[in-house]
């Protein structure tokens, strides 16, 4: 019996020997493990924010929640625990920046909007330090745009128009300049300059006609060079106060951009090859052409035309021996002339069709003559997880190729056609729609009409392929008449994750492909895959075991870090080192140096502003050591890539919210419970100029028409209120310092213990820091520093003598003070008690916002709040994860009468 047993057990075992052998000795076999091992070492994260509504006003809260995809295991990551979040404006400047804890993939937090903000089309970018490896095109990057009306005394409105002169391109603006009732600004000096791509390239006067417009003019000789800018435009008041606006510039011509995509990258003579169409207009966004196919005899072969947002698709097989041209026409009746793809004389394509619901298909052609090859390979990734591999046999000229989409994640798939020699030679992006994939969330409400002021229950189900399923949700609240919905632009967990986070460039109206279904939305999806451009992950640096560059380690807690050196710079083993703060109670920690001199502080907790000292003494106890610390250098701020989404009248397009918000803020500063911005009076100061110790001042420490002293920063929370009202000639407006004698239109360049820290730096400094500032305002004085004093310079000396921490003063002491996490605020939503009336008008935008709306394990979950004043139709939109990543959104509407 033992004996019967025994021979099948070897046949079985020598079979899966052979298998073995096999998988071990094939290449292609060894190439798709090497990718599973790459995709699992460098595995790539996605963030996305949840944002309380799609647009906002000076005076403002900015509510968001933040979600972590690991792309590798398509769950919530564990790979970065320390998420940042950034509020950057119009001139690519940081204005804000947050530091948040991550736990389970989430996180919240919130920025407040303050009245000293300008107007204009802000940015909100999100990313960790393992994301910075991948770079800025893969971060959570979108723009917003916020009003200004409750703190602004003058309004703008632009519109321009384009003409040819010769090579270059003429702007004529028409800026028109109202007050806050809408009483035109007339008769009024305006000063205005032209920036184009941050240069300073025309100036010029003009005055306002009895409407309030201003009108000038430009000639752009470059227009290859500078594309998009803004015009800074100083308008003088009847009190001789000058205001200056900030008026986007998105183009300066009304050329569009056509380009045409060989469907799998190779356009083959002899074969029928699908070409995709993007046109795109000098602001970024479609525009809608039609044309056609011209061979070198003048004979039309083809016709074509765009479909949505300037993208299209057609099929043309290209002759041996023929040339070929794309004829396109304009909606404004232009016409001209596009080169076509390079045509190759044989190659391979991948031609997808992806309308049936259940299955993709694939044909796999080749030219004729290349018949070479025994053997094909098709893989499909999504975000580097192998989806699918498949041998093909290439005795056939076409071969099709059927996959279940049963099988396959929504979202990008990168098809890539294999040589028998696993050599790339075709590749095409298909998206595969998979709702099913997704957390199927409802909201639901005892009834679908409320009273104001009524208390609103709100139920909410998740459930997976019809199972109840955990996950963490967070919800916003709004009334339509006052936040007109933007649906298509808003905030979308499905756009974000699925869609963007995969791809690099602007993407118009992304969330389109989301809130839209039928043949015709995945046609223009399709025709986005064939236009759009690749993914991150590429095989040739799988193909040659190239790793990517790796500058910034994934942040699993807070560290504190460095080096303990010797005088002469070498290593200090052993060495005690000890941790202070005082900030928000004392607490002391030790630890020892290794033999490289390293020391680590892990797994701390603290605030922002916390400050620390650290003391570090050898193992003889001597104190005579230089304390080196690890400093990250911050992520750049990279110029916008979404041109598209740029509003130029910005408090134009929000008229009617800024309208509801500026009311809601006078309440709430009626009752003293809005923070407002106190302008001071400038004052002059005529005491002895002070000397600057330490100052790196060129023209000498002390030098200059004005010395401010840390005994005079005392009394102040930011610099920007230190320097108002402080020296004759200077005043300081968004942040900056700017000079009367030049029209208040240069900010000041500041000079912090020698380094160029641009103009927009001040209130990152804390005043408590600074040992002097001496201000620059004489030619005689700023004409050493070129073109960088053309504003005047503020030059800044430090008492640490730079950067975030110092071991100036004390042998073996230096002092820290690293970014801590932001503590989010708690969104207030009033309870109306029936019993004790508020008569208090309730005018909230945002009516209800949870960060964290959990389900148990029944699905199950509920909130309530009360509503407004404001009749209307209330939107609730909740997003979020279940605990294994898969995602789920849903919108929900009732009435309160």
């Amino acid at each position: 019996m033992k004996r019967k047993l025994f021979y099948p057990f070897l046949l079985i075992a020598g079979i899966c020997l052979a298998f073995a052998s096999r998988i071990d000795g094939d290449p292609f076999e060894a190439l798709l493990e090497r990718m599973k091992a790459y995709n699992k070492k460098y595995a790539q994260e996605k963030v996305h924010l949840h944002l309380d509504k799609p647009y906002y006003a000076v005076g403002d809260n900015i509510w968001f929640k933040a979600y972590i995809i690991n792309t590798e295991t398509q769950e919530p990551s564990d790979i970065s625990r320390i998420l940042y979040v950034e509020l950057i404006n119009e001139r690519d400047s940081l204005k804000k920046q947050l530091r948040l804890p991550v736990g389970g993939g989430i996180t919240w937090g919130d920025f407040k909007l303050p009245d000293s903000l300008a107007e204009g089309n802000y940015r909100i970018r999100a990313y960790t330090q393992w994301m910075r490896n991948a770079g800025p095109e893969f971060f959570f990057d979108k723009t917003i745009k916020i009003g200004n009306s409750w703190s602004n005394t003058v309004f703008t409105n632009t519109s321009y128009t384009y003409t040819k002169e010769n090579s270059g391109e003429k702007v004529e603006a028409k800026i028109e300049f109202k007050d806050k009732n809408g009483k035109p600004y007339a008769g009024n000096d305006v000063r205005y300059e032209v920036q184009l791509n941050f240069r300073s390239l025309f100036k010029g006067k003009a005055l306002t006609n009895a409407e309030g417009i201003a009108s000038l003019s430009f000639l752009n000789t470059q227009p290859s060079l500078y594309k998009s800018g803004k015009i800074l435009a100083t308008i003088t008041l009847s009190d001789q106060k000058k205001i200056t606006k900030e008026i986007p510039l998105r183009t300066t011509s009304k050329d569009v951009d056509v380009q045409f995509f060989a469907e799998s990258g190779n356009f083959v003579e002899g074969l029928p090859n699908k070409i995709g169409i993007k046109a795109v207009n000098a602001s970024g966004l479609g525009e809608q052409i039609t044309g056609s196919i011209i061979d070198q005899n003048g004979t039309e072969v083809n016709h074509f035309q765009t479909r949505h947002l300037g993208m299209g698709s057609f099929v043309l097989n290209p002759q041996p021996g023929f040339t070929y041209t794309a004829k396109v026409k304009f909606s404004d009746g232009s016409e001209k002339n596009v080169s076509l793809p390079l045509i190759r004389p044989n190659g391979y394509i991948l031609s997808v069709n992806n309308v049936d619901k259940d299955k993709l298909s694939v044909k796999v052609i080749r030219s004729e003559s290349l018949n070479d090859q025994k053997e094909l390979k098709l893989v499909g990734q999504h975000g580097g997880t192998i989806q699918f591999s498949s041998k093909i046999k290439a005795d056939k000229q076409m071969v099709n190729v059927s996959i279940p989409k049963k099988d396959l994640i929504e979202g990008i798939l990168q098809l890539t056609l294999f040589s028998g020699d696993n050599v790339p030679l075709a590749e095409r992006l298909v998206f595969i729609y998979h709702p099913e994939d997704r957390v199927l969330t409802k909201l639901e409400t005892e009834k679908t009409s409320y009273a104001k002021r009524e208390n609103v229950t709100v139920n909410l189900s998740s459930t997976y392929t019809g199972q109840p399923v955990s996950g963490s949700f967070s919800v916003s609240v709004t009334n339509t008449t006052a936040v007109k919905p933007d649906p298509e632009n808003e905030s979308n967990i499905f756009s974000t994750m699925l869609l963007t986070s995969d791809l690099v460039g602007y993407i118009e109206k992304p969330n389109y492909y989301f809130i839209n279904e039928g043949p015709e939305v995945l046609q223009n999806l399709d025709n986005l895959m064939l236009t759009q451009g690749w993914r991150r992950i590429l095989w040739k640096n799988v193909i040659n075991n190239t790793p990517p560059p790796i500058r910034f380690q994934a942040e699993k807690a807070q560290t504190i870090s460095g080096t303990i050196t010797n005088y002469g710079g070498k290593p200090s083993p052993n060495s005690k080192v000890s941790l202070f703060s005082s900030s928000g109670g004392f607490f002391a920690l030790d630890t020892l140096t290794d033999a490289q001199g390293r020391f680590s502080f892990d797994q701390l907790m603290f605030p922002e502003d916390t400050k620390f000292i650290v003391q570090a003494r050898t193992a003889k106890d001597k104190k005579r050591v230089d304390i080196h610390m690890d400093i990250v250098p911050g992520q750049i701020v990279t110029r916008s890539k979404n041109n598209g989404d740029i509003e130029i009248n910005v408090n134009e397009a929000l008229s009617a919210y800024l309208q509801q918000s500026s009311n809601y803020f006078d309440e709430l500063n009626k009752r003293g419970l809005l923070e407002k911005t106190l302008m001071l009076k400038e004052v002059q100061i005529t005491e002895k100029k002070q000397q600057a110790k330490n100052s790196s001042n060129l023209n000498g420490a002390g030098k200059a028409d004005a010395v401010i002293t840390a005994e005079q920063l005392g009394t102040c929370v930011t610099l920007s209120q230190c320097l108002q009202g402080r020296v004759a000639g200077l005043i300081v407006r968004n942040g900056q310092a700017y000079l009367m004698r030049n029209g208040g239109s240069i900010p000041m360049t500041v000079m912090m213990d020698g380094m160029n820290m641009g103009s927009d730096f001040l209130d990152n400094i804390n005043p408590v820091d600074i040992e002097t500032i001496e201000v620059l305002k004489s030619i005689g004085n700023t004409a050493i520093y070129g073109m960088n004093g053309g504003g005047g310079v503020l030059v800044i000396t430090t008492k640490r003598g730079g950067g975030n921490y110092s071991n100036v003063f004390t042998p073996g002491i230096t002092t820290y003070s690293p970014k801590g996490f932001y503590i989010p605020r708690e969104f207030y939503a009033p309870k109306y008690d029936a019993a004790v009336p508020d008569r208090k008008p309730d005018l909230r935008s945002t009516v209800y916002w949870a960060a964290q709306v959990p389900t148990n394990e029944q699905g199950k979950s509920s909130f309530n709040f009360f509503n407004t004043d404001e009749p209307g139709t209330y939107r609730v939109v909740i997003e979020g994860m279940d605990y294994m990543g898969r995602l789920g959104r849903a919108v929900y509407t009732y009435e309160v009468k």
